[in-house]
């Protein structure tokens, strides 16, 4: 298994998907459930393959991430080559930007001097979609962008 099974939950919302992944290999519903029931190895096999299926497509479209803690925020600009990655630190006593308030506080003082900006960029050093995916595991979450391509214009 290249990335995670997906969890109980993912499965449930995607069940439609998975039926017809099972389909297009000539499973149906009486076979699978067949197979749950005497091959629970093959179905974890089936659930492996799907899991890693759903990822891949999730992660060849996750052009951005972001990473929120209390006083930093990691983004990330996932290009074909390599990860622009942007930093930015906090450093304003009693601010914490994972509260509404304080990031509104944030975007409206992004000049203030306890700000500080990083910006950096590294090629891939193992396949890109793993990068991404290790980066979610992680806690980044894929984003529209709009916050990195924000802050970028401000650093340049």
């Amino acid at each position: 298994m290249k990335y995670t099974q997906l969890t109980k939950e993912q499965f449930k919302e995607l069940h439609e998907e998975f039926a017809l992944f099972l389909a297009a290999q000539s499973i149906d519903v009486k076979e699978w459930d067949s197979i749950k029931k005497n091959k629970p190895e093959l179905a974890d096999k089936e659930l492996n393959a799907f899991s890693d299926f759903v990822w891949e497509k999730v992660l060849d479209k996750a052009n951005y991430l972001d990473h929120f803690s209390k006083d930093t925020l990691n983004l990330f600009k996932c290009n074909e080559n390599d990860l622009q990655r942007i930093v930015v630190k906090v450093k304003k006593e009693g601010i914490n930007i994972l509260k509404e308030k304080d990031f509104n506080w944030f975007i409206d003082n992004s000049k203030d001097e306890s700000i500080e900006y990083l910006k950096g960029k590294k090629e891939y050093s193992k396949e890109k979609n793993l990068e991404i995916f290790d980066l979610i595991q992680q806690g980044g979450v894929v984003s529209d962008g709009a916050l990195f391509e924000g802050i970028y214009k401000i650093i340049g």
